[in-house]
C-alpha cells in the first residue's frame, strides 16, 4: 500500500505569507509621527526670536581695558550686546555669573526676611514710629545689592553705559552706609548721623571720581581712592557696635554674637575687595569661580543677613523705650534725612553720567569731522 507524506511548502512561500500579514496589520494599524506638531514648530520659532542665542565668552584682549579684571584672562562677555543679552546672559557661565546671583539672591532673601517688619513676631514687630529706621535700613540694603546685581549684570552693553551702571552702584554703596548709620544711630550721639551722611556722600563721590578719571591708568590710585573712604566711613558706622560689645553684657540676646560675626565677615570681605587672591598666584584658574571679587560678594552678602538679624533682635529688645528715650520727632527727623541724601546722591550720579555722555557725544562728532 502506498503511503502518502503531506508535502511541505517551500520556506521562501512562508516567508511571503508572514511578511503579507505583517504588512496587513501594519496598514490597519495607526501611524505614528514623531515629528514635532506645527504649534510646537511655532512656539520654538518665537522663542529663537525673543531669545536669541547668546555669544560664547572671550578672553581679556578681546574686550576694553575698561572691562578688564587683573589676573582674570578669559570668561568675559563681549562689549556691545543688547539690553536684552545682557539680561539673558544671567543664566549663561562667565565671569560676572556668581558676582550677580550672590548678591540678588542676597537681595531678595533681605526683601523677604524684612517682611517680619509688617507683621506680628515674637513680641511684635510692626511698622511704626520706632521701627523707621529699621524699616529704612533694609530698603538700603534691598537698594544696594541689586544696584551691586544691576551694574554687574549689563555692564557689558557698552562703555557708557558701564560708567553709569558702577556709578549708581556707588550711589547704593553709600546709601547703605547711611541706612546701617541710621539703624545704629540709637546707641550713638547726636553727631553720629551727621558725619555718616557727609561720609556716605563722600565715599560716593569718591568712588565716581575713581571710576571715571583712574580707573585704566591708575589702577592703584584708584583702588586707594575707593578703600579709604569706605574704610573711613565704616569705621564711624561701626563704632557704636563697637562699643556695645565691649561695654555691655552678651548674656541679654544673641545680637552681640552676630554684630560680632558681621564684622568678621565685613573684614573677610574688604580683604578680597583689596587684594586679589587667589588668582593672582593663580591666573587663568579661578576666572569663572572662586576669584577674589565673588568671594567679596559672597562674604558681603552673608555679614549683610547676619547684620539684619542682629538689627532686628536689638529691635525687639528695646523697641519699648525707643520713642520715650529719642522721641518721634527725632526719629522722623533721621529718616528725612535719608530721603535727603537719597536726593542728592542720585542728582550726583545724574549729573556725572549726563557729563560722560556728552563727552563721549563730543569725541564721536569730532571723529566723524
Amino acid at each position: 500500500m502506498t503511503t502518502y507524506s503531506p508535502v511541505k511548502p517551500p520556506v521562501c512561500l512562508l516567508f511571503l505569507c508572514v511578511c503579507s500579514k505583517e504588512l496587513w496589520i501594519v496598514s490597519i494599524m495607526p501611524r505614528v509621527s514623531f515629528a514635532p506638531p506645527s504649534l510646537c514648530l511655532a512656539f520654538l520659532s518665537l522663542l529663537n526670536h525673543y531669545l536669541p542665542s547668546l555669544p560664547p565668552t572671550v578672553r581679556d584682549i578681546d574686550v576694553p581695558s575698561l572691562h578688564r579684571q587683573q589676573f582674570i584672562p578669559s570668561g568675559y562677555r563681549p562689549v556691545g550686546l543688547s539690553w536684552r543679552c545682557c539680561v539673558l546672559s544671567l543664566f549663561q557661565i562667565h565671569n560676572e555669573t556668581l558676582n550677580v546671583w550672590s548678591h540678588l539672591l542676597a537681595a531678595v532673601c533681605l526683601g523677604i526676611l524684612g517682611f517680619r517688619l509688617l507683621g506680628s513676631e515674637g513680641q511684635g514687630i510692626s511698622v511704626d514710629f520706632s521701627s523707621l529706621p529699621l524699616v529704612l535700613y533694609v530698603f538700603s540694603a534691598v537698594t544696594y545689592l541689586s544696584c551691586s546685581a544691576a551694574a554687574h549684570l549689563l555692564q557689558s552693553h557698552s562703555e557708557q553705559a558701564h560708567y553709569s551702571l558702577f556709578f549708581l552702584n556707588y550711589m547704593g554703596v553709600g546709601i547703605y552706609q547711611y541706612g546701617c548709620a541710621l539703624a545704629l544711630c540709637l546707641y550713638s550721639s547726636y553727631i553720629f548721623l551727621p558725619a555718616a551722611a557727609v561720609l556716605a556722600w563722600f565715599s560716593c563721590a569718591t568712588c565716581c571720581f575713581a571710576k571715571f578719571y583712574l580707573c585704566r591708568l591708575y589702577p592703584l590710585h584708584r583702588q586707594l581712592f575707593q578703600v579709604v573712604p569706605l574704610a573711613v566711613t565704616y569705621l564711624l558706622v561701626i563704632s557704636p557696635v563697637v562699643h556695645r560689645l565691649i561695654m555691655y553684657s552678651w548674656t541679654t540676646s544673641s545680637a552681640p554674637f552676630l554684630h560680632l560675626l558681621q564684622v568678621v565677615l565685613f573684614l573677610l570681605s574688604a580683604f578680597f575687595f583689596s587684594c586679589p587672591i587667589p588668582e593672582y598666584f593663580f591666573p587663568g584658574r579661578y576666572d569663572i569661580f572662586g576669584h577674589s571679587h565673588q568671594l567679596f560678594h559672597i562674604l558681603l552678602s552673608f555679614c549683610m543677613l547676619t547684620q539684619q538679624e542682629a538689627l532686628f533682635q536689638d529691635f525687639l529688645w528695646q523697641r519699648q523705650g525707643l520713642v520715650r528715650e529719642f522721641g518721634e520727632k527725632h526719629l522722623l527727623m533721621a529718616c528725612v534725612s535719608f530721603a535727603c541724601l537719597l536726593n542728592l546722591q542720585f542728582s550726583i550720579i545724574y549729573t556725572v553720567s549726563k557729563f560722560i555722555y556728552l563727552k563721549q557725544d563730543m569725541m564721536t562728532v569730532s571723529c566723524h569731522l
